[in-house]
């Protein structure tokens, strides 16, 4: 079945959830949402159901944390399970757990949604900034971050999706290493590993010394 309006009932509306709020009583665990994950890549609606019930609130709190605005927050969750149920087939255990894999999704589409509203932001007051003198200095320092920013965003791509899931959560979501942790189905450890490591890889692509 295609997904339509049928299939957008199923998720909307997504009621706000504070985050870090608990799933539903008897919520599967990290195996069955793989489970879940493979049952609706083939179409079932009912396993997305029940992997939407499971991780809406952690998908909630993921993306109140990066647009800081609820409302924001619950188009962010449509977006992001629409993009789920379509894309659930693609998901590869091997690859990492089915929570990561439904974070990342998440996350980037609340960057995006970040993204587009500073845009607005700056179309807004182009005018403004057009008709005022720019100081060099400025102007410099704005070129520099673009650099940055760029020179930041290859060299996450040269970590391994394990490694990027990581550092993502952590120092774009603002997560703790707990709190990574208990997102990626890993042990403390286990996670703190994968961070210091991809932020070691991080700093040789980019050629800053130790």
């Amino acid at each position: 079945m295609s997904l339509g309006q049928e299939r957008i009932d199923v998720v909307d509306p997504i009621r706000p959830v504070a985050p870090g709020a608990p799933s539903s009583e008897g919520a599967p665990v990290a195996p069955e949402l793989a489970e879940l994950l493979k049952l609706s890549g083939r179409g079932d609606e009912a396993a997305f159901a029940r992997l939407y019930d499971a991780t809406s609130a952690r998908v909630f709190g993921l993306a109140v944390r990066v647009v800081r605005d609820p409302a924001q927050a619950e188009e962010v969750c449509q977006e992001a399970f629409l993009e789920i149920w379509k894309t659930a087939s693609r998901y590869d255990a091997a690859k990492g757990s089915a929570l990561a894999w439904l974070f990342t999704i998440v996350h980037r589409k609340a960057v995006d949604r970040v993204r587009s509203a500073e845009a607005s932001t700056r179309r807004d007051t182009s005018y403004h900034h057009k008709n005022q003198p720019t100081e060099h200095d400025t102007t410099a320092e704005a070129v520099q971050a673009s650099f940055e920013a760029r020179r930041v965003r290859g060299a996450l791509q040269t970590l391994t999706d394990v490694q990027r899931q990581a550092l993502e959560l952590a120092y774009f979501g603002g997560y703790t290493h707990t709190e990574v942790a208990s997102m990626l189905d890993l042990p403390v450890g286990t996670a703190k590993t994968r961070i210091r490591d991809g932020l070691i890889r991080l700093r040789d692509a980019m050629g800053v010394g130790a």
